[in-house]
């Protein structure tokens, strides 16, 4: 808006396209290709074919991609449980309690991932509560990793929320469970499907703390692409994390049809 001239518009926005096309486009890009490749000793690859996509929807691969999704859709649900009570809870509550409650649940993002899987590790490993071992306490990891993100969507909406909704409902002798359920959930259903989405869309690629936790029974695809590239199978991984990518892409659509419908 502060361009004036056609020719500065036109420069502005062919940067831009070059930052997209280098920093995103282009990486994405280099990833399929090499999940096509069957060699690549040259400055395009050769041998392209579907061999790595075969093998990458062999059993073991398919399993970690079908743990994944569990993974992420569990986690996301809990995820978007805990955050919209605590963001509802949070707004009745005096300032300072509302500080202290956004400071406990923005504190996951703030600290390394790795640090927050050895917290669970160390934390969950004795009786009575013993997770370690098993496929719970990846999906504790992942729900503690996306519930900031479902708090702070719920969050933003709830303030962005007339009042004057809820205050003419309760006039009209409504309870506070119906209004809860009936106006205020209602209106944050395009929130409540945002952070579905996001939730899920991180869970899918969660790799710090997923490492430190996971059981061989519960391995997730990016724990097995990270397997891959430490063996040297670079394309293999490649196919993988297209496979992912898409997988991924989606889940996203089908929450989003949902959200919308």
């Amino acid at each position: 808006m502060l361009l004036w001239t056609r020719s500065s518009r036109a420069l502005v926005i062919g940067f831009f396209t070059l930052v997209v096309a280098v920093v995103f486009v282009a990486p994405i890009a280099t990833v399929v290709a090499a999940a096509l490749a069957g060699s690549w000793t040259g400055p395009l690859p050769s041998n392209l074919g579907g061999k790595n996509f075969s093998t990458a929807l062999s059993d073991e691969n398919f399993a970690s991609l079908i743990v994944s999704l569990q993974t992420a859709f569990i986690s996301g649900a809990l995820a978007l449980i805990v955050g919209t009570w605590a963001a509802l809870a949070s707004r009745e509550a005096p300032m300072w309690l509302r500080r202290i409650t956004d400071a406990v649940f923005h504190l996951p993002i703030a600290v390394p991932s790795v640090a927050i899987g050895l917290g669970l590790l160390i934390t969950f490993n004795e009786r009575p509560l013993l997770l370690g071992g098993t496929k719970w306490i990846v999906i504790l990891a992942h729900t503690v990793l996306v519930l900031a993100f479902a708090f702070s969507s719920v969050s933003a909406a709830l303030e962005r929320l007339d009042p004057a909704y809820r205050q003419a409902a309760e006039s009209l002798g409504a309870g506070p469970v119906r209004v809860l359920t009936r106006v205020t959930l209602r209106l944050l259903l395009p929130a409540l499907g945002a952070a579905a989405g996001l939730s899920i869309a991180l869970s899918m690629g969660e790799l710090g703390a997923t490492v430190m936790v996971y059981p061989a029974t519960w391995k997730t695809l990016p724990v097995s692409i990270f397997g891959l590239t430490d063996r040297g199978q670079v394309f293999l991984a490649a196919a993988n994390t297209t496979l992912l990518l898409a997988v991924t892409l989606i889940a996203l659509m089908v929450v989003g049809r949902i959200r919308r419908r």
